[in-house]
């Protein structure tokens, strides 16, 4: 929306959105237009808006779509006007029906902001946190809110703090995988239906749909609530998705990766996660392989790499063997 003089424009959403009231819930927001109906009201974008500019009369890229904030730059702005500027100035931002204006450090309300509010159906909201804390928490709480998400066919567990994936085959054994590391004390996020959410370009949250959270299901056995059989110190609502484990039936005739190097990754929403692939052989210990691909991952993330180290001491051990000469790649 725009008026003479200046333009607006809108950042294109993830197709997502919040409840008003579920936000207001979320952060204890105190309601200042009891008038003005709220239920209707959504949030598509993660993104606020601090009007300091709009205040000043500037409008053009104006974000209609933005949750609007109003902390103590802006109100003592307002203050330090004349009641007919402020009004004017008030009346150009709440007639572009924006979602709703946020108060902060609990600041007196003009009388203007209330009425203007009421003509255009737009909430007032307060609270009492100061105005940085409480944009960068409701900044990352909607980045989770709205991210774009897919639901993948698995099983997400924290093993040593790593989000880890299992996927595979129908019936491969994912379940009882995950079973054998909940035993062992690694936390249960998510079975069957994992819900990833792409918060960041680096980062991936894996969560569980509320209907079927803590439950796995057991070829033979049925369903089991893990919260109730192991506790609540076995659950975990979220977790950052940072290794995928694909269980594989034994291939004869495929070679099999033996050192590592290169890595291997999988694409989802764009972002690339470490992968690796396990073939299912009888007397093999799915838990115990989690588990290492697990730690060899974390120690990967400090720097250090077991790959590159075997080949830096097979290398150097050539170099000492043929009297230091150079060694092509290709001999």
């Amino acid at each position: 929306m725009s008026e003479p003089g200046g333009g607006a424009f809108d950042t294109p959403g993830t197709g997502y959105s919040v409840p008003l009231t579920t936000v207001i819930d979320e952060y204890k927001l105190k309601l200042l237009t009891p008038a003005v109906d709220v239920d209707s009201k959504v949030l598509t974008l993660a993104n606020i808006n601090r009007p300091a500019l709009q205040l000043a009369g500037y409008f053009d890229f104006f974000d209609t779509n933005r949750l609007q904030i109003i902390g103590m730059v802006e109100h003592t702005y307002l203050q330090s006007l004349d009641i007919e500027t402020r009004k004017k100035n008030l009346v150009r931002i709440f007639s572009h029906k924006i979602p709703a204006v946020v108060v902060c450090r609990n600041l007196e309300i003009f009388p203007e902001m209330l009425e203007y509010a009421e003509l255009y159906s737009v909430p007032i909201l307060s609270t009492a946190s100061e105005t940085t804390d409480f944009i960068s928490e409701i900044i990352r709480w909607m980045k989770v809110q709205l991210a774009p998400r897919i639901t993948m066919h698995g099983c997400l567990l924290d093993v040593y703090g790593v989000g880890t994936l299992i996927v595979g085959e129908s019936g491969i054994g994912k379940s009882e995988t995950a079973l054998e590391l909940i035993k062992r004390g690694h936390r249960f996020i998510a079975d069957d239906a994992v819900e990833v959410r792409r918060v960041s370009a680096e980062t991936l949250i894996g969560s569980c749909p509320a209907n079927i959270r803590y439950f796995l299901e057991l070829r033979g056995i049925g369903i089991i609530d893990i919260m109730q059989m192991f506790g609540v110190q076995s659950i975990k609502p979220t977790q950052a998705v940072e290794l995928i484990i694909s269980l594989e039936i034994w291939d004869p005739n495929r070679i099999y990766d033996r050192i590592g190097a290169p890595e291997e990754f999988t694409e989802i929403l764009s972002n690339k996660v470490n992968s690796h692939s396990i073939p299912i052989r009888p007397g093999r210990s799915l838990a115990t392989l989690c588990e290492s691909a697990a730690i060899n991952h974390r120690l990967k993330k400090m720097g250090y790499n077991a790959a590159e180290a075997l080949t830096e001491r097979v290398m150097g051990n050539v170099m000492k063997s043929s009297g230091g000469l150079k060694v092509h790649d290709n001999y």
